[in-house]
């Protein structure tokens, strides 16, 4: 584990962050599906490359310093990653889940792992008396987002961990939109934390990953087995590309917040703005336990407008943010997400959980932040209907 104090630090010098055989400082993508053996039983280290392979072993433990577990993994997405952790469950166990979650981790548990009789169960995480009631002997674990994604609801991951522990749950956490650098889920009682890596830890759009992190040895053993045996692992190349995004992520996410904290004040103080999710304002649900927990907001805004504006006609009036699916790459970004992140999630769920038809999210960029409210403020007011 990683001995450095601070993580500005351990982003860029954390794990294997020099190659032992030549001293490179970047580590070399080693491009080999399979490792000569100098006889049976006789290996260099690595044997095929869906067990290991160098470049995505440093990016492991790069991931399992940052967020000081037992051991990381690298997957091929976060989907795979969330697949795998969910692996460890039995037929007949219960998962519960935040009450706004990614609509692919919904899809993921009510399309796929429904079919092994693995059953979930959507849950108040922010009410602990409300979670408790839902806790019954068939329920082994929780899967949390805090933010959550889109209504950016805050959960106080340390009490849920202590209540579920209490009852033997086992706690996962996608800490996705807070990344190691603002929000640490181990140390605040999770088990297991996960990310899709392909946002803001990659952070240019430009390669699809997934990482997870456990707590325990015992957990280790676990999920290694499962990677090994499902085979869902992130390429060489893709290992590199990753390592090199996580290096700048401390000046990347100081950039994106401190563009998110003016974004969310410009909209909430805007006319045409009705409602403006971000657990950077005080106003916010959650904006003290936040606080607690995690270094800032982060940069991940939704918000609705007033009924006379056609969203279709802001989304289309849009110049530099670009309506695309995914979020935390360096160019701002934004999506519908009940036609399109949380699409799979049935209407009258969303409905109920509070996603409306009119909720816009907003992943904000590390642009010029005066570009940035040029363009929502220009998009807004073609997209008044008079």
């Amino acid at each position: 584990m990683s001995t450095f104090k601070n993580t500005e630090t351990a982003l860029i010098h954390g794990g294997i962050s020099i190659d032992e055989r030549t001293g490179a400082v970047n580590i070399p993508i080693y491009q080999t599906s399979t490792y000569k053996q100098d006889g049976l039983g006789k290996m260099r280290g690595y044997e095929y490359s869906r067990t290991g392979n160098p470049t995505r072993e440093a990016l492991e433990s790069l991931i399992n310093d940052l967020d000081g577990g037992a051991a990381g993994f690298a997957f091929g997405s976060g989907m795979a990653a969330l697949t795998a952790v969910l692996s460890l469950l039995r037929s007949g166990d219960r998962v519960l889940i935040s009450s706004n979650v990614y609509g692919g981790t919904f899809r993921l548990l009510d399309k796929v792992f429904d079919h092994f009789s693995i059953n979930h169960t959507i849950a108040d995480t922010t009410d602990l008396a409300a979670y408790e009631s839902e806790i019954t002997p068939d329920v082994k674990a929780v899967v949390i987002e805090s933010p959550a994604n889109p209504l950016m609801t805050v959960t106080d991951i340390k009490a849920v961990a202590e209540v579920s522990h209490k009852h033997g749950l086992l706690v996962i956490v996608d800490n996705t939109f807070m990344t190691p650098y603002l929000q640490k889920p181990l140390a605040l009682g999770a088990d297991i934390v996960v990310y899709s890596a392909t946002k803001y830890l990659g952070g240019h759009s430009d390669v699809v990953a997934g990482l997870a992190v456990v707590s325990t040895k015992e957990l280790a053993e676990k999920i290694a087995f499962i990677q090994n045996s499902t085979g869902g692992v992130l390429g060489p190349f893709d290992s590199f590309l990753l390592i090199r995004g996580i290096k700048t992520l401390a000046v990347r996410m100081d950039r994106h917040v401190e563009n998110a904290e003016k974004a969310a004040h410009f909209l909430a103080e805007h006319k045409a703005v009705k409602k403006v999710y971000y657990p950077g304002l005080p106003t916010a649900q959650g904006y003290e336990v936040n606080r607690g927990q995690a270094k800032n907001g982060g940069a991940m805004i939704s918000f609705e407008l007033h009924e006379n504006y056609d969203i279709r006609r802001f989304f289309e009036s849009l110049e530099l943010v670009s309506l695309a699916e995914s979020l935390g790459g360096v160019e701002s970004l934004v999506c519908h997400p009940a036609t399109m992140t949380h699409a799979s999630i049935p209407a009258d769920i969303r409905k109920k959980v509070g996603i409306t038809d009119g909720l816009i999210r907003l992943s904000v960029g590390i642009e010029s932040i005066d570009d940035i409210l040029a363009d929502l403020a220009q998009a807004i007011e073609k997209a008044e209907v008079h």
